[in-house]
């Protein structure tokens, strides 16, 4: 088993606080992404993980042995960083079998088991190759398999396809994927591209400011974003976020906006006069010619099957999601339906999620939402 739990983790570099009391638990086998900005502090808790880093309080576990403590040498954890970090004056072979040699592993096996990883990554024939002449697809799959050769409890990845142009990062993102399939082992993933943490992940932990948002599958920090941040990190285009200042009552359905009235989800006390955030996403809106929120045309972009309207309101911009065979020109007055269903209800003040039973006061109890950030 390689379940890797961590429990009130902070790190502080003197007065600046780069995590702050991180609490989830990865499952064996599980490939983990940790997603956010710059600076949010993913990276941090990926080095923690592994032992480069020492937290500041809290506790991290490996197979519930406490290990908060222990060097990185002592975890047993397999390291893939952005560069690639190869030994020049060694070929391919070498490169790999390189941490093996460092435990005193017998020649005859580091010799298998260096073929048995060149199999799987599929680059037998670069093993006696220098790694200088090697693209970055090979490159990278060098660098993997040097840690995966170890055989190691878990997998730690600093954004690995970082330095990959746009088309080899799309073919990694799939044989990263089936690589952990294959190996069934614990992998955690660090990246700020929400199109890497979507496609690979079994679950994602979106972090802001130091700060876990939202814990949860691909498909739940989409659908049910729990704060602000998350509703405008995760989808492109990101989720419309329409500020609104409104009164609502316990179990209202519906918030007027000038001359129409739009669905929100039922919240579960008064707000009078709060101010509110509406988001919904580009997908879920419909071009009517009349009612709706009225809005005029301000531009489009063509994707071939589809295009993505950007239409001005009196609350600010809003992209939608239409076919490429709706024709449109630009300050042409329209209007936009928002499909009930499909809209979110935000605080302004917390950027907490309300509605679904939600109770403003306190953060969405949902699995895996450990702290709000501030928006």
């Amino acid at each position: 088993m390689s379940e890797i739990r961590l429990d009130r983790v902070e790190k502080r570099f003197g007065d600046f606080v780069a995590v702050r009391d991180s609490s989830f638990t990865i499952a064996h086998g599980e490939f983990f992404v940790l997603l956010g900005p710059s600076g949010c502090g993913k990276t941090t808790t990926l080095r923690m993980i592994a032992g480069l880093e020492l937290p500041s309080a809290g506790h991290i576990y490996l197979d519930g042995e406490d290990v908060t403590d222990k060097q990185a040498s002592e975890r047993d954890i397999g390291f893939v960083f952005q560069l690639f970090a190869l030994y020049p004056h060694m070929n391919v072979r070498q490169n790999i079998g390189f941490p093996l040699r460092c435990q005193s592993v017998p020649r005859a096996e580091i010799r298998q088991r260096v073929d048995e990883v060149a199999k799987l990554l599929g680059i037998e024939e670069l093993l006696e190759r220098r790694v200088a002449g090697l693209s970055g697809g090979d490159s990278q799959r060098v660098s993997l398999g040097r840690a995966i050769v170890r055989r190691a409890k878990a997998f730690m990845m600093d954004e690995p396809l970082g330095a990959l142009d746009a088309e080899m990062r799309e073919r990694m993102c799939g044989e990263l994927r089936r690589l952990h399939d294959r190996i069934s082992a614990t992998t955690v993933y660090v990246t700020h591209d929400q199109i890497e943490a979507m496609a690979m992940a079994d679950r994602i932990a979106v972090m802001n400011h130091g700060l876990v948002d939202q814990i949860g599958s691909p498909q739940e920090v989409y659908d049910q974003p729990a704060t602000l941040h998350v509703a405008g990190f995760i989808g492109s285009p990101a989720m419309n976020l329409i500020p609104v200042k409104a009164a609502l009552r316990a179990g209202q359905s519906s918030l007027d906006l000038g001359d129409c009235a739009v669905p929100v989800p039922a919240v579960a006390e008064d707000l009078s006069e709060r101010a509110l955030v509406v988001g919904v996403r580009p997908e879920h809106i419909e071009i009517v010619a009349e009612k709706g929120l009225r809005g005029q045309v301000f531009g489009s972009e063509y994707l071939g099957t589809v295009q993505i309207v950007t239409v001005t309101t009196p609350f600010g911009q809003v992209k939608v999601r239409a076919s490429s065979d709706l024709r449109i020109s630009p300050d042409e007055p329209i209007g936009l339906n928002l499909l009930a269903g499909h809209t979110h209800l935000f605080d302004a003040a917390t950027g907490v999620a309300l509605g679904h039973g939600r109770v403003l006061s306190k953060p969405p109890a949902s699995a895996g939402v450990l702290r709000v950030a501030h928006v």
